[in-house]
């Protein structure tokens, strides 16, 4: 036979203000349980459950209850070990709890910059994980070539390169435009208006031809990267590739890399000559140098050893920018949010770091004479 529990009961003790409860506070007992409650008295001041033999989630939620009521606080209560789990775990999920202040001081601050950096740096292990990674398995595609998709390699090309052309050149020239017109407005005051040529030469050979480039690309390519292989591994179609035997880095991140180091170059290249084409088109228009006038001055200024000091970023940019893509495409957690906030990373992540690269490698420049 089943053992019927025992009967709630509570005793009160006037002169020590103390209640001291009995029985079973459990659901079976809730008509009793209730009575009891509603009989506190109003002037307690300690609550001893030490000899309640069983109680639930129901005897519980009767007693905070009564608690709140009474601004009773955890201190005023003796429970038993045994019960003391279930206890805690009720008023951790209570509604009734008292809500958590934010802290916005130094020490939240200091908090958050420390989570940051602890980020920011195993970014960069898996960056360079991956990189190694990936020039592992480039080894092996040189050493099997019947593991490169030269379809996957074309595909990308033409989405790489040949789509962002237009945008490329307009923008260059936009900006090649700007900076000869900008340097003519100070030159103009020393007389000095002619060397707006060696200007945008050194400027767009040097830094503005593969930084604009790489910025460019960085927007519309890491993105594209990050979207087109996060809603593959959202669809689960990254594991279905490896259940298959297959490998997705010779499949997806491979093709997309090679596509990069082969076009940003060469659309480097373009926004070159679309920049000089710019500040031509505004030395002839709005400085009253004549084309061949302009084009001899340029002949005589510019040298090889600009252009190579340009396009010799362009190959780091391009393996910056398509390994962080692809990157973040595969560490999406399959669901849509995801997705967006790992675009979101990618393109911060590239611009930044491509912009990073690019100091670096004009301050070593600078120093090495070059």
């Amino acid at each position: 036979m089943p053992i019927k529990p025992a009967r709630p009961t509570a005793d009160f003790t006037p002169d020590t203000g103390e209640l001291r409860l009995s029985g079973d506070w459990i659901l079976t007992n809730a008509r009793d349980v209730m009575r009891d409650v509603a009989k506190f008295p109003s002037d307690i001041r300690h609550v001893d459950a030490s000899c309640v033999g069983s109680i639930d989630s129901f005897g519980v939620l009767q007693l905070q209850r009564f608690a709140n009521e009474r601004g009773l606080g955890r201190d005023n209560f003796k429970l038993r070990d045994e019960h003391m789990t279930l206890v805690k775990a009720i008023l951790d999920v209570s509604p009734d709890r008292p809500k958590t202040k934010r802290d916005y001081g130094f020490h939240a601050a200091l908090g958050r910059l420390g989570f940051a950096v602890v980020d920011n740096w195993k970014e960069v292990i898996a960056l360079a994980s991956f990189l190694g990674e990936n020039l592992v398995k480039l080894l092996r595609v040189i050493k099997q070539p019947r593991r490169l998709r030269i379809t996957s390699v074309v595909h990308h090309m033409e989405q790489v390169g040949l789509d962002a052309v237009p945008l490329v050149l307009l923008l260059t020239y936009l900006v090649g435009a700007v900076l000869a017109f900008l340097g003519s407005n100070i030159l103009e005051d020393f007389g000095a208006t002619i060397f707006v040529v060696e200007l945008v030469n050194i400027a767009f050979l040097r830094e503005f031809g593969v930084l604009l480039t790489a910025i460019l690309l960085a927007g519309r390519t890491a993105s594209a990267f990050t979207a087109q292989i996060g809603a593959m591994v959202s669809r689960e179609e990254v594991d279905a590739i490896r259940t298959l035997g297959l490998d997705p880095i010779d499949l997806l991140i491979i093709p997309r890399i090679l596509a990069l180091l082969v076009m940003l170059p060469l659309l480097t290249f373009l926004a070159m000559i679309a920049g000089l084409l710019g500040g031509l088109s505004v030395g002839a228009f709005s400085l009253d140098i004549p084309p061949q006038a302009y084009l001899a001055r340029m002949e005589q200024t510019i040298e090889f050893e600009d252009f190579l000091v340009g396009m010799s970023k362009a190959p780091i940019f391009a393996l910056v920018i398509g390994l962080i893509g692809c990157l973040e495409g595969l560490q999406v957690q399959g669901t849509a949010q995801s997705v967006g906030e790992r675009t979101t990373s990618s393109v911060v992540q590239t611009i930044s770091l491509v912009i990073i690269i690019d100091a670096i490698a004009a301050i070593w420049f600078m120093h090495m004479g070059w």
